[in-house]
């Protein structure tokens, strides 16, 4: 495989899996009336199940990733309780506050990976990565700031903020290892037992919460597996397999655009006309995001 066909595949990939990304507050709105912890236990056994027939078949061929030496096993579990703590943590958080504080909270996780990167790995990026984390961050909050609406009421913010921060913070952690355990294990072999313990996660927490539910109404049920198919399978695991050859900060800066493929979704499917400032926070988004893309860390040109 060329390094040309290589840079292919993997924005490719990419592409398709950020613009899944934007499906998922749409989604979300049509089952606000169901539990939080039920839509994300669904969500996360549903992208589990859907991988075992995969998992079944290459594990016959003898092409799963069998052999994981007892660190990787250790670092896949923590990194899917992360994952599930992260998706528990990040739907509950729009029941308590507003969607505009929630999604600048949660977007934080790019400055927080770009310290550790150069902190923990010693990776140098250019100046341009870090003006380009902080412009694309500001568009961010600027978008959120446009979606607020100050008349609107909220059950508990400071719980919802605190929520969302700590979505992000584990989200970063979630990255991080995927940085190390990916550069030796295949996709599958990585988003398997990772997705399996993020569903065991989110099952567990609503089991404790809430309790197993009498019955499952069939919006949410769908509004989950919509929800494993495109943002998990294909939005999640798009980062997780690009995750081996780009570096987390650059991944994580180019989530900052979910609002972006969201904004353009709920025009279309929801009829929600954006404020003319959400255009400009788009405008500054994606400035900031080109900014961090111009030249990528030493480190991982050498890699791709």
């Amino acid at each position: 495989m060329t390094q040309s066909y290589s840079k292919l595949k993997v924005y490719s990939i990419l592409a398709i899996g950020l613009t899944t990304f934007g499906f998922a507050p749409v989604l979300v709105k049509f089952a606000t009336d169901y539990s939080a912890l039920l839509l994300v236990a669904i969500r996360t056994v549903g992208a589990f199940l859907m991988l075992v027939p995969m998992y079944l078949y290459q594990k016959n061929s003898n092409q799963y990733d069998v052999k994981a030496v007892g660190s990787d096993n250790k670092w896949m579990a923590l990194a899917g309780i992360a994952l599930g703590l992260h998706f528990t943590l990040w739907i509950s958080s729009l029941y308590y506050t507003s969607v505009a504080s929630a999604s600048v909270l949660v977007t934080i996780h790019p400055i927080m990976l770009i310290v550790a990167e150069r902190v923990l790995f010693k990776m140098n990026f250019a100046p341009t990565v870090w003006i380009g984390v902080f412009v694309a961050f500001a568009g961010s909050v600027l978008l959120s700031v446009s979606d607020y609406n100050a008349a609107t009421t909220f059950a508990n913010p400071a719980l919802g903020n605190g929520m969302a921060f700590a979505a992000a913070a584990i989200f970063a952690v979630y990255f991080l290892i995927g940085r190390k355990v990916r550069q030796n294990r295949s996709w599958l072999g990585y988003v398997f037992p990772v997705y399996g313990y993020a569903a065991a996660t989110c099952v567990i927490i609503l089991l404790v919460v809430e309790g197993l539910p009498e019955q499952i109404d069939s919006r949410v049920f769908w509004v989950g597996m919509a929800l494993a198919v495109g943002p998990q399978l294909m939005g999640h695991g798009s980062l997780n397999y690009a995750v081996k050859f780009v570096s987390p900060t650059l991944l994580s800066t180019l989530i900052l655009t979910e609002p972006i493929f969201a904004t353009v979704l709920a025009f279309f499917i929801l009829g929600e006309l954006p404020a003319i400032l959400s255009f400009v926070a788009i405008f500054v988004t994606l400035v900031g995001v080109m900014l961090t893309w111009k030249k990528k860390p030493k480190h991982q040109r050498n890699q791709s």
